[in-house]
C-alpha cells in the first residue's frame, strides 16, 4: 500500500497565515517525522511571484504530496499547481479562514493533519473551471461577500479582527445585484445581495450556505441571497448558522453564466479578482487529489 512506501513531501509554508507572528512551522514538521523514512521539502511563500516560484520549484523535484501550510489562499494556489501536476494536495490548517480544511475534515492539530498528509486516503474531488483561466474548489461569489474580502485585504488587519472590521463596513455600503443565472435547465433574472458559485458547503468561518453540497458529486450548486436581514447575516457569516431557506434560492447544475446588469464585487476561494459583469462556471468533475482522513 501506498502509505509504506517512502515519499517526498514539498511543504509550502505561508509564514503569516492566520493573523500571526511566524511560527516555525518547518521545525514542527521536521520534529514529527524525526524517525520517519519520508523525505521532506520546504518552499517559504513571500508574497512575491509565489505561484510561479512554487511551480518551478514542485516540476524540479516531482515530491508525491503537495502540502499547503496556511489558509484557504495558500490551499488555493497549491491546489492549482498540484492539478496541473497530478499530485495529491495535503492541508496543514493554519490560517484565518481554513474553510477548506474545514470541508474536508482536515484538524486543526498539527500533528494529526500530518498523520492524514502521510497515511490519509487519496480522494478525488470536483472542481469548477472559473471563466476559463482559474479553477475555484472551494466558494467563489459575487457581491456582498466578495466586497467582504475586498475590505478585509485593504484593511491590512489579520485575524477575526480584522473580519469584524470589514463586515461592518459592508453592512454600512450593501447594494443590490441584478443578475440573469443561467443553468444547464433554466434561465431566471434575480436581484440579490449575493450570488455563491459553491463547490462545498461552508466558508472559513463556518457560515454553511450550501447545506447539502457535496465535493465529489459532478455538479456544484449557485445558491441566490435574494433577502437580507442585517442580525441573520451576522450569525451565518460570524457562526456556523445556514442561511434560512426562504431567504435563497439554490440551483444545482453542471455550468452556469451570470450576467450582470452593473459590474459587482467578485472573489474566488477567498482571493479578491475585482468587479465583473460576467461569470461563466462549469464543473471539473474528479479533477484534484486531495489527501483525506480514512473514514471520510
Amino acid at each position: 500500500m501506498q502509505k509504506y512506501r517512502t515519499l517526498k513531501l514539498l511543504f509550502i509554508i505561508n509564514p503569516v497565515s492566520g493573523g500571526r507572528e511566524k511560527t516555525d512551522w518547518e521545525e514542527q514538521i521536521r520534529e514529527y517525522f524525526r524517525e520517519s523514512p519520508h523525505n521532506m521539502d520546504f518552499f517559504l511563500l513571500t508574497g512575491k511571484n509565489d505561484e510561479v516560484s512554487v511551480r518551478h520549484h514542485a516540476e524540479s523535484i516531482m515530491p508525491d504530496r503537495l502540502v499547503a501550510v496556511g489558509g484557504d489562499g495558500t490551499v488555493k494556489l497549491v491546489a492549482e499547481i498540484a492539478r496541473h501536476l497530478h499530485i495529491p494536495v495535503a492541508i496543514i490548517p493554519a490560517g484565518s479562514a481554513n474553510g477548506m480544511a474545514r470541508e474536508l475534515g482536515i484538524p486543526i492539530d498539527v500533528t494529526e493533519a500530518l498523520e492524514i498528509a502521510v497515511n490519509g486516503e487519496e480522494r478525488p474531488i470536483d472542481t469548477v473551471l472559473i471563466n476559463d483561466k482559474e479553477i475555484c474548489i472551494h466558494l467563489s461569489d459575487i457581491g456582498l461577500n466578495a466586497m467582504l474580502v475586498k475590505q478585509f485585504e485593504k484593511s491590512g488587519t489579520r485575524g477575526m479582527a480584522g473580519y469584524a472590521k470589514a463586515v461592518l463596513r459592508v453592512l454600512w455600503e450593501k447594494q443590490k445585484l441584478y443578475v440573469t443565472v443561467r443553468t444547464d435547465e433554466e434561465t431566471v433574472l434575480r436581484k440579490a445581495y449575493m450570488v455563491v458559485i459553491a463547490n462545498a458547503r461552508k466558508y472559513g468561518t463556518g457560515a454553511n450556505i450550501n447545506p447539502d453540497g457535496q465535493i465529489d458529486d459532478g455538479k456544484f450548486e449557485v445558491v441566490v441571497v435574494r433577502k437580507l436581514n442585517v442580525i441573520e447575516l451576522l450569525k451565518a457569516l460570524l457562526t456556523e448558522k445556514s442561511f434560512h431557506p426562504n431567504r435563497i434560492e439554490v440551483f444545482s447544475t453542471t455550468r452556469c453564466e451570470l450576467i450582470l446588469l452593473k459590474p459587482g464585487y467578485f472573489q474566488v476561494d477567498g482571493e479578491y479578482r475585482g468587479r465583473v459583469s460576467k461569470i461563466k462556471a462549469e464543473v471539473l468533475h474528479h479533477s484534484l487529489l486531495f489527501m483525506l482522513p480514512g473514514d471520510s
